[in-house]
């Protein structure tokens, strides 16, 4: 487990850089926090550095929403306004788990069992001292990335 404070958007956005050069897919990063904890925020940066170019649209309302850049997936997924479990097989996100895709997925306990395991647990709170941001490993793959953050 690994734990940080982001005081100021610049440090989120030099965390983002950081986090994207470890990210190789298939990976699955499950985002957990308050509305306007960051999530949604620092996904967008993780993306852009990522090399996804134009606008990085949240996928509050579509749910998902997918980026290519070269030979690599990216998909964001929003699950806050899911109203049932079962809704996920309409949405189609297993058409998303291939072995080139980065999937970035906020309120995951919205799907219960229905998502595989993360990789990465990301965890937002806000506190006095800014945004805190806790990040648990649950596989090889998410150890790494962890290991190259540390």
């Amino acid at each position: 487990m690994m734990k940080f404070i982001f005081s100021t958007e610049s440090e989120t956005q030099a965390f983002a850089k950081r986090l994207a050069t470890l990210c190789q897919p298939p990976l699955f990063i499950y985002f957990h926090g308050e509305l306007g904890s960051g999530k949604t925020t620092l996904i967008r940066a993780i993306l852009k550095n990522l090399g996804v170019k134009g606008s990085i649209k949240s996928p509050t309302f579509s749910l998902v929403e997918s980026y290519e850049v070269d030979s690599l997936k990216f998909c964001h997924v929003d699950l806050y306004r899911l109203k049932s479990r079962e809704e996920l097989e309409y949405l189609g996100l297993r058409d998303y788990w291939d072995q080139n895709t980065i999937c970035f997925i906020e309120w995951p306990e919205q799907a219960g069992d229905k998502l595989p395991i993360p990789d990465i647990d990301c965890y937002f709170t806000n506190s006095p001292l800014g945004r805190e941001f806790t990040m648990t490993s649950h596989t090889e793959r998410g150890t790494l990335v962890l290991a190259g953050l540390g």
